[in-house]
């Protein structure tokens, strides 16, 4: 019982570890390509196929390895989660030292923002609301590293929750009763 949860544990931080530092990588990529990362819409996200791959990997090799075929439900959620939790807090501190080290990923950021917000068409602007778009535009100068950490880490969770349950229904296998 407690060997498998180790296993479990042990695969879901190793996994979260490495896709981490694959994810500021490809991070790093984008932004040095000229696409700052924190500006695609989430349906273009990198981190859709990153982190389907490794919970796939992680849940897989669990299975397969471990637990001679089986894997419960509640077992890959429980690996799902704790492989996000290391994945998100790892590329998040990892954004957040960034910022510090090179304040330029955090000023082009602001910048594309706002030309962004400046750029939306005025029956846009009062379709969402003159108040929230003023406020949105207010507070963009003073975003800092740990604003940018928090909204990766609070989007990896949204992202990765959806994969996970249809992952975990996917390769979810249970013992044959006679």
């Amino acid at each position: 019982m407690f060997s498998s949860v180790r296993r479990l544990l042990f695969l879901s931080v190793r996994n979260g570890l490495i896709s981490g530092v694959l994810g500021f990588c490809l991070l790093l990529a984008l932004y040095f390509m000229g696409r700052h990362p924190f500006l695609f819409p989430i349906y273009f996200d990198f981190r859709l196929i990153l982190l389907s791959v490794f919970i796939v990997m992680t849940l897989k090799e669990f299975r397969d390895d471990f637990q001679e075929g089986i894997l419960y439900f509640g077992q890959a959620m429980i690996s799902s989660f704790v492989f996000t939790l290391v994945f998100a807090l790892t590329v998040s501190f990892l954004i957040w030292a960034l910022c510090l080290i090179m304040p330029a990923f955090l000023t082009s950021y602001i910048e594309t923002a706002t030309e962004q917000l400046q750029s939306i068409q005025p029956a846009v602007i009062e379709q969402l609301g003159k108040d929230a778009y003023e406020r949105n535009l207010n507070t963009l100068p003073a975003t800092n590293g740990s604003d940018l950490a928090v909204d990766y880490l609070v989007k990896t969770f949204i992202i990765s929750f959806f994969i996970s349950v249809i992952i975990s229904v996917i390769l979810r296998r249970q013992p044959k009763t006679l």
